[in-house]
């Protein structure tokens, strides 16, 4: 059984994603024994943004640099580990209402017609990636942003992800949620909350 664990905050050990990301990883190598994980930090290393030289690449005009090329490389990786991944763990905060870039960066080289989704021919869009994989997002926000709340018009981190995601195949996904982080006393108790819940959860074996 193969994990992949995605990380992208940008604040290192000080990132509450980042814990709540590892925790679900805990919680699943305790479940599945012998369990590989393959870990990607794209704040530390992060892939590039496309560029007319990464499209240009797609239609059979690679570019001349090493370093392009080789993040087109690194990029096409990514579909094969999602392939090969029956779990996908992912820390996913929210900047600025959204994802970040790094995180939007590596959706851009996963989501790729003709290899994780198709469109049929009425137009309806086919994911492509195998079926059977659960996917579980650790998610930090520094407000509330629920159903109920003022402000969730402004979400567009965890709707955004799961749509991309769905897009391609993956809709068995967990969302881990702590929220109200620069809240003055929310912190602490929303990350206990969440830790508290990821500890709870009935994990199924995939």
């Amino acid at each position: 059984m193969k994990l992949w664990h995605i990380d992208s905050s940008v604040l290192g050990d000080n990132s509450a994603s980042r814990k709540l990301s590892a925790a679900i990883v805990a919680q699943q190598a305790a479940l599945h024994p012998g369990l590989e994980v393959e870990y990607l930090d794209l704040a530390a290393a992060p892939v590039g943004h496309l560029s007319p030289a990464h499209i240009g690449a797609m239609f059979g005009h690679p570019p001349e640099d090493a370093a392009t090329l080789a993040d087109i490389a690194r990029g096409a990786g990514f579909i094969d580990t999602l392939f090969a991944a029956g779990i996908i763990v992912i820390g996913v905060p929210m900047y600025n209402f959204g994802l970040p870039t790094q995180l939007k960066a590596w959706a851009d080289r996963v989501l790729v017609a003709g290899k994780t989704f198709k469109y049929g021919p009425d137009g309806v869009p086919l994911g492509l990636v195998p079926a059977g994989k659960k996917v579980y997002l650790a998610s930090t926000r520094g407000g509330l942003y629920g159903p109920d709340s003022p402000a969730a018009p402004f979400e567009h981190q965890e709707s955004h992800l799961k749509a991309m995601l769905g897009f391609i195949g993956l809709t068995d996904v967990t969302i881990f949620n702590a929220d109200g982080l620069a809240i003055p006393d929310r912190k602490a108790p929303s990350i206990a909350a969440a830790e508290a819940a990821i500890a709870e959860f009935a994990f199924e074996l995939v």
